[in-house]
């Protein structure tokens, strides 16, 4: 027989039970869901960055390298682009460029279409790198929600979408 994990107590459920001793009066509803999703986004994080690690990659690094796979050939975009995509300061974007291209997984050349501007295109051995890195992503992303049925993700999924949507900032 297998167990349900709904008739078990969790960390959230320690942390609610204290705060019910404390003050009764409090509807703590939100506070366990928000509770579980942020202890699941952390420990999801942990997990898939150990996986890109195999690869000798951050979360941050993959992400770059991602953004630029995922633009399709010539693999190129700007460095606003990039930065706006993951939501960084142009700072933090600089730096992630910068060590990446040490590695020789991105280039900057000119933008051809304005001088004053440059273009980050990823390398050939960028693009083997997380072609072969998004293979295991994927596989342990399914491997975190293998839990749900079909049916849950699907639903988890339209859910997180909702809620994403009332909290996402709109598009400058």
């Amino acid at each position: 027989m297998s167990r349900d994990p709904r008739s078990e107590k969790d960390p959230v459920d320690a942390i609610l039970d204290q705060w019910r001793a404390v003050r009764p009066d409090l509807d703590l509803r939100a506070m366990g869901a928000i509770g579980r999703l942020g202890r699941f986004a952390k420990l999801a994080e942990r997990r898939l960055e150990a996986g890109l690690g195999e690869d000798g990659l951050t979360i941050a690094d993959f992400d770059v390298l991602a953004s630029l796979r995922r633009a399709g050939p010539p693999f190129r975009l700007t460095p606003t682009q990039l930065y706006k995509t993951l939501m960084l300061t142009s700072g933090t974007m600089t730096n992630r460029l910068d060590r990446l291209a040490e590695r020789g997984l991105v280039a900057r050349a000119p933008d051809p279409a304005d001088r004053r501007s440059l273009l980050v295109e990823l390398t050939a051995d960028g693009r083997k790198l997380v072609d072969r890195a998004v293979d295991g992503h994927v596989a342990r992303e399914e491997a975190l929600l293998a839990p749900l049925t079909r049916a849950e993700q699907k639903a988890l999924d339209a859910l997180a979408r909702k809620l994403l949507a009332a909290v996402e900032p709109p598009e400058l």
